[in-house]
Formats: structure tokens, C-alpha cells, sequence
């Protein structure tokens, strides 16, 4: 199977899943995210944010397709792009370092090393640039799919506390470390992706 990893470009961003796509949980603040949703046009709102950011910061998301099928994805950016990231009690990310907003495979892809792949691409990107650290807010109460990554994956797959809290952790990763994983965390990696179910997984909550 051919496997290719893309940036997300304004071209591709209906590649995602519909539920993604729509979805602007971090894109926007509360307020401004149900407005836009009472409104109708979330994926507006969602384009409009994919194409700041990428004019003024640069690539913020990566596509993942086996056989010309988009198969997952991963969006991250500087927290000064994120207006949900102020929003929780474990905040602000650390200012050498660019949130994980989102990561998913699909489940009929998981298992082959897509996770790594989406991430290490991350990481690679994101050192060309001068960025030292992947932060992430954890939900340590995870019980359904929802926008935010369980505590519990992050820190299988190599991310450490550094502002721990009963229900959002905030977590990093050092790249130099996501470049140098051993087998059995990129294993973990997959395990965490995978458990991220297909399009309700992003629904915000």
C-alpha cells in the first residue's frame, strides 16, 4: 500500500472527516464557537481559521492517505492560534513549545504505523522550525470519545506532566525524544490514535 503524508492546505481540508471538518472546538472560544454553530457555518469559521494560520505562521496540520484514501490527520499550532487553549485551568502552554489540538487514524488504518508516521512528521516539521516541545492537554476522566486525547495515552507514548490537575493535565513532549522512539511506545502511539473513534471523536462536548 502507498502511504503519503501531506500538509493540510485549504485544498485537501475536506479530506477530514465531515464531523472534524465542522468541528471548531479549538479553532474558536466557547462563545465565539457556539455562535458560530447556532449560525450554521462552522466549516466556514474552520477554513477561515486553516488559512490564517497557514498565511501567517505556516503548516498546521498533516494528512495522512494509503491508496489516495485519507486514512488520519493531526493539527497543532502555537497557542496564540488556539483560543481554546486559554480556557483551561492547566494553561498557558509553555512558550517554547506548539499545542497538539488533535490526532486521529481511523480505525480500519490503525495498527500500521500511521500514528508514528503523523507524528514524527510533526516533529520533523516543527524542528525545521526551531520548535523544541509538543504540549497537550490531557482529559485524565476520559470515558467517551470526545475533542480532547486521554491523559493516560499521552503518557504512554512519551509525554510527561508538567502542570498536573485532577481532570486536565497539561503534558509535553520533547522532540528530540519523538524522533528517537523505541517500538513498543510507537505501539502505544497506535493504541492511542486508535482508540480515537472515527468522526464523533472530534464532536465538541
Amino acid at each position: 500500500m502507498a502511504r503519503r503524508l501531506v500538509n493540510i492546505t485549504l485544498d485537501n481540508l475536506n479530506d477530514l472527516p465531515r464531523r472534524c471538518r465542522r468541528c471548531v472546538f479549538w479553532e474558536l472560544d466557547p462563545v465565539s464557537r457556539q455562535r458560530a454553530e447556532e449560525a450554521g457555518n462552522p466549516e466556514l469559521e474552520k477554513e477561515s481559521w486553516v488559512s490564517a494560520t497557514l498565511l501567517e505562521w505556516g503548516s498546521c496540520g498533516k494528512i495522512v492517505y494509503v491508496d489516495a484514501v485519507p486514512a488520519g490527520f493531526v493539527m497543532y499550532a502555537p497557542p496564540a492560534y488556539v483560543p481554546r487553549s486559554v480556557a483551561f485551568p492547566t494553561s498557558p502552554v509553555s512558550a517554547d513549545a506548539v499545542l497538539l489540538m488533535t490526532a486521529h487514524v481511523l480505525p480500519e488504518f490503525a495498527g500500521g504505523g500511521l500514528g508514528r508516521m503523523l507524528i514524527q512528521g510533526v516533529a520533523k516539521d516543527l524542528q525545521r522550525r526551531g520548535i523544541k516541545a509538543i504540549e497537550a492537554f490531557g482529559d485524565a476522566k476520559w470515558e467517551k470519545p470526545a475533542c480532547l486525547i486521554p491523559a493516560d495515552h499521552l503518557l504512554a507514548v512519551g509525554f510527561k506532566t508538567v502542570r498536573p490537575h485532577p481532570r486536565f493535565p497539561r503534558l509535553r513532549l520533547e522532540l528530540k525524544n519523538a524522533l528517537s522512539w523505541r517500538e513498543d511506545v510507537e505501539v502505544a502511539l497506535e493504541r492511542l490514535l486508535g482508540s480515537m473513534q472515527p468522526e464523533p471523536a472530534f464532536r465538541p462536548v
